[in-house]
C-alpha cells in the first residue's frame, strides 16, 4: 500500500505570538517550530499500515521544513518531498502545490492532520481530495484495510461515531488520538540521514485571500462591583438579564 502523508512544519502553539511590523503577519523570530501535531499522527499511521500491509510512505511538506520531514523519515516514513513555497499560503494555493508536487506518485491513500495547530482551518486535505477527484473522510479515528477498500470511523459531535467505506484511492484527516506516535530513536535518525528528501518546485499563482490585518485580542478587564449587598446583588440581576442569561 503506497501512502502519501501530509507533514506541516509549524509553530508550537505554546510560542509567544507577536504581530510583524507590517501590521499583516505574525512575526517568526523566536517561535519554536515542530511537526504539527495532528500530522505527528498521520504519519504514525501511515507506518503501522505499512507494517501491516506493505508498500512506501511518502511525507511532503510545504515551506522550508526540512527538519519536520527529516523527524518524519527517522519515524520510519520511506522519502520526502519538500516544496518550497511559503508554507503561510492560503488553503487553496497550499492544496494546489501539493497536488502539483505530487502529480507522478502512484498512491492507494493519502493521510493529513484534521487540522495545523496555527491556522486550524482544516481545509488543504479536503480541497485536495476534491482537486484529485476521490473521496475523502474527515476526523478519523479508525482505518482498517479491506478488499481495496478502507473502512473508517469518524468522530462527531457528541461523542458519536459514524463508520463509513471508502474505495481506493481515496483521502483521510485523521483526529488526534487515532493511535500513539512513536518515539524517534537515534537509529531511526541515522536512517533518515540517507534518504531520499526530494525538492520540487512548483508555481501556483495569485491566491484569492488577502490579508488586511493581524491583531491580538483585546484584553477583557473584570469589572468591580461595589455598593452595599442589596446594590451589588441588583447590578449582578441586571448584568445578566443584560446578557440574556436569565
Amino acid at each position: 500500500m503506497n501512502i502519501i502523508v501530509l507533514a506541516k512544519h509549524a509553530a508550537d502553539p505554546e510560542s509567544e505570538i507577536r504581530v510583524s511590523s507590517d501590521g499583516k503577519s505574525v512575526d517568526e523570530k523566536g517561535l519554536v517550530f515542530d511537526i504539527n501535531d495532528w500530522d505527528r499522527y498521520a504519519v504514525e499511521e501511515a507506518i503501522r499500515l505499512k507494517e501491516e500491509h506493505g508498500g512506501e510512505v511518502v511525507v511532503v511538506g510545504v515551506g522550508y521544513s526540512d527538519d519536520t520531514l527529516r523527524k518524519c523519515l527517522a519515524m520510519g516514513a520511506d522519502r520526502a518531498i519538500k516544496i518550497p513555497l511559503d508554507a503561510g499560503m492560503d488553503s487553496y494555493r497550499t492544496a494546489l502545490a501539493i497536488k502539483e508536487a505530487i502529480s507522478g506518485e502512484s498512491f492507494d491513500l493519502i493521510l493529513a492532520g484534521l487540522m495545523s495547530q496555527d491556522y486550524n482551518n482544516a481545509l488543504v486535505g479536503v480541497l485536495l481530495a476534491g482537486m484529485l477527484d476521490i473521496p475523502f473522510a474527515t476526523a478519523v479515528t479508525s482505518i482498517k484495510v479491506e478488499d481495496g477498500k478502507i473502512r473508517v470511523v469518524r468522530e462527531l459531535e457528541g461523542g458519536y461515531g459514524e463508520e463509513n467505506v471508502l474505495p481506493l484511492p481515496a483521502l483521510v484527516t485523521v483526529q488526534s488520538g487515532i493511535n500513539e506516535p512513536r518515539y524517534v530513536s537515534i537509529m531511526g535518525i541515522k536512517r533518515a540521514k540517507s534518504k531520499e528528501l526530494r525538492e520540487v518546485g512548483v508555481e501556483v499563482g495569485e491566491g484569492f485571500i488577502e490579508v488586511e490585518k493581524v491583531y491580538t485580542p483585546p484584553v477583557k478587564k473584570a469589572e468591580m462591583i461595589e455598593g452595599a449587598p442589596e446594590e451589588i446583588a441588583e447590578k449582578l440581576i441586571q448584568i445578566l438579564k443584560d446578557r440574556g442569561l436569565i
